[in-house]
């Protein structure tokens, strides 16, 4: 079994977490990423250089990968080539790969922030109050249906790339016109030019306590498993502490929202806690930054992949976590030099 990583980045742990789920079983972990530095690629069996995402060759030269490397199957890590993939789905199979990523109208609910809202409002969650214009969202300042500060961010986002907090209503038309023109200079800009002039979400603010949910499907879309995790400190847009907590609240909106969408494998949540009721912020359909916190508690989503893809059954305390798990990230070096020379 050989499974392969693209978008790679830093997620050292993932390759560490799945070696160990492959066990004694025969296989390689693989990585691939459009940098020879990044720091997953050192670790992997084997590594591989590919264009970025955008570029016209990198889906056949990825298939090209797959089928000389004999790949099992393919994880991505970013979202920007999560639809990509998901859309090519058959192709991949048809050489003997399996593509671990959602549908396509799942990929889309997730990416689209104005989508997900509308989707956890079906499911009766609570969301955000939230506008597409700005003068949709003036409007209701001046009517007090919302109330500074307020969020301002992409509809299309990922990364907490260009979130604004406007504290007055100058800010606010002012931190808008900043979001939509650095969306325009960024790898964001073709999708935000789909529909430009609704490219910028404005939402309600709500402070209180952040939480991150691993939602887990099996391979055909069923649901499993919900764990919760309290975050206590971000870092670049990712969970940087956190705390493994028991919430049947938000297990039972887990379930509901995995049976619904119907994604594979993991989907990474954010919820707030305001005024004693949750309220979804965003869903991400892949493995998220907090996926450690859920694993050193006890998780090995990995080990069930695995078993999954080679039709076995699931061990009992695959999805068993021990609860008040606190747990910090830290970095380390990986040394990369000559490295370049072994990447394909």
């Amino acid at each position: 079994m050989n499974i392969l990583f693209t978008c790679a980045g830093r997620r050292n742990y993932l390759v560490d977490y799945f070696r160990s789920a492959l066990g004694p079983k025969s296989g390689r972990i693989l990585a691939a990423d459009a940098s020879h530095t990044s720091p997953a690629v050192q670790e992997a069996d084997r590594a591989f250089l590919l264009p970025y995402v955008n570029d016209p060759s990198y889906l056949p030269k990825l298939l090209d990968l797959c089928e000389k490397e004999e790949v099992t199957a393919i994880i991505s890590l970013n979202d920007l080539e999560l639809p990509l993939l998901s859309s090519h789905k058959k192709v991949f199979e048809q050489a003997g790969t399996a593509i671990l990523v959602s549908d396509p109208g799942v990929i889309d609910v997730c990416f689209d922030k104005w989508k997900t809202d509308r989707f956890f409002s079906r499911l009766g969650i609570r969301s955000p109050a939230t506008w597409l214009t700005l003068d949709e969202a003036k409007s209701a300042v001046s009517g007090g249906e919302l109330s500074f500060p307020v969020v301002v961010k992409p509809r299309w986002g990922t990364a907490s790339i260009g979130i604004e907090f406007p504290e007055d209503m100058r800010e606010l038309e002012l931190s808008y016109e900043l979001v939509r023109r650095k969306l325009m200079r960024t790898f964001l800009s073709d999708v935000s030019s789909t529909d430009e002039q609704r490219s910028v979400l404005i939402q309600q603010y709500l402070p209180g306590k952040e939480y991150g949910l691993d939602i887990i499907n099996d391979l055909q879309g069923n649901y499993q498993a919900t764990i919760v995790k309290q975050k206590l400190a971000m870092r670049a847009g990712e969970t940087d502490k956190a705390v493994v907590v028991d919430s049947p609240e938000l297990v039972s909106i887990g379930k509901a929202i995995g049976t619904e969408l119907r994604h594979i494998v993991n989907l990474d949540c954010d919820f707030f806690e305001h005024n004693g009721a949750f309220y979804g912020l965003e869903m991400n359909p892949r493995f998220g930054g907090g996926y450690p916190f859920s694993h050193v508690a006890g998780l090995d989503l990995p080990a069930a992949i695995v078993s999954w893809l080679d039709a076995d059954p699931v061990a009992d305390d695959v999805f068993s976590v021990h609860f008040e798990t606190l747990a910090a990230k830290c970095d380390r070096l990986v040394n990369i030099n000559g490295i370049g020379e072994d990447l394909v």
